[in-house]
């Protein structure tokens, strides 16, 4: 048997699922992506990595500013899905959906479930200095990722990855699980298992106004904060009127007053020991390294960040 699939993705961390989807030779009848979107500078149209794929491979696909409409419904009640893949999509699908694919909708969570369950798994899971983390396949219901799971993977998390480089990982780690469990799927031998929902954590978004640094709290704290941010939103502090996002640092066990920086190598104290900026971004500038960055703008010992 050969799955009809309907896959729904949207940003670069869906991609490594379609491609893998697509290698392995699945049935993959329609693609469902979000719609372009207009840059604030210069209006130039950006459309998702999936809608690019999908062109390049001239696989059909779709990108319905509404999903959640007759017209749609009915388009896909046509395709008649074995399963739908979703993964990152970016629009809530609705009950009159589920109920269309033979094996519904199942989708890969960037979390060991039933721990972070929504927006922001990876983010969370890194500021919350937690040591392992994961991916989940899961069926998709009505409540927010509570389906049950077909499978999961983990990894160890150390407190140097940042929340981009694990995003990556877990991508690809996601897309090969995938893989092997529709095939396992196609042969009838697989089995959800439902989540216990008293042991549900929630990953709310990331808000703007948590992303400011406090260097009062313990070093292990804030580094876990900047590297949970990073690259974006990025975590950042002020000095001299100007904003400045930190994409990596290390823990220091020099001491000092926190918010001082203690000497000539960016590094800033904390309640408990202090931070060493190793990578940091001006306002409308690229990235750079604390090294190439001091060559321009000084930042010395004594000096506070705001």
């Amino acid at each position: 048997m050969s799955f009809k699939i309907v896959f729904m993705g949207t940003p670069e961390f869906s991609l490594p699922t379609l491609e893998a989807l697509i290698e392995n030779k699945f049935n993959v009848v329609s693609v469902y992506t979000q719609p372009p979107t207009k840059s604030k500078r210069g209006q130039k149209i950006n459309v998702s990595p999936i809608e690019e794929f999908s062109k390049k491979n001239k696989i059909n696909f779709k990108n319905p500013i509404n999903l959640n409409s007759d017209e749609e419904l009915k388009i896909f009640k046509e395709l008649s899905p074995d399963i739908v893949v979703v993964v990152a999509y970016g629009q809530i699908i609705s009950k009159n959906f589920l109920n269309i694919a033979k094996f519904g909708f199942i989708n890969i969570h960037a979390s060991l479930l039933p721990k972070w369950r929504g927006a922001a798994p990876i983010q969370r899971a890194i500021m919350n200095g937690d040591k392992k983390i994961g991916v989940s396949i899961m069926k998709i219901e009505e409540k927010l990722d509570s389906g049950p799971v077909l499978a999961s993977k983990e990894i160890e998390l150390g407190q140097n990855a940042t929340h981009g480089e694990i995003e990556k990982t877990l991508s690809v780690m996601g897309a090969n699980l995938l893989v092997e469990n529709l095939k396992r799927l196609e042969r009838g031998n697989s089995k959800f298992i439902g989540q216990v929902h008293s042991e549900a954590t929630y990953a709310k978004k990331i808000d703007k106004g948590e992303t400011k640094i406090n260097w009062s709290l313990d070093a292990t704290k804030v580094l876990a904060h900047i590297h949970g941010l990073s690259p974006i939103p990025g975590a950042w502090f002020e000095y001299e009127n100007e904003r400045f996002k930190v994409l990596r640092a290390k823990i220091s066990t020099v001491n000092g007053k926190p918010s001082y920086v203690l000497d000539d190598n960016l590094t800033v104290a904390c309640k408990s020991n202090s931070i060493q900026i190793l990578e940091l971004q001006r306002q409308g500038k690229n990235k750079q390294t604390a090294k190439e960055f001091l060559l321009g703008k000084k930042i010395n010992s004594g000096s506070i960040l705001n």
